[in-house]
């Protein structure tokens, strides 16, 4: 069993925010990966943005600076 290590989440209304999360953050080199959304959280989509730790302030100064509607920003570990 892998051993669970701290994540930033970000979850989106939409699957498609969070695949244009996922095209943005790649062309912009913010490290993540998109994942299927944890059970701990209720969101309105399936899919959300896991970052590694220590990457939440490039990750949210992207998302201020690119316009998405974030449902829900989360520190967990998966």
């Amino acid at each position: 069993m892998r051993e669970k290590q701290p994540r930033f989440v970000v979850t989106f209304r939409t699957t498609a925010e969070a695949m244009a999360m996922e095209k943005r953050c790649r062309d912009s080199g913010v490290p993540g990966r998109l994942i299927p959304l944890p059970r701990a959280i209720s969101a309105g989509c399936g899919m959300c943005w896991s970052a590694p730790d220590g990457s939440r302030e490039a990750v949210e100064e992207l998302l201020m600076t690119s316009g998405f509607r974030v449902d829900g920003l989360y520190d967990m570990l998966l």
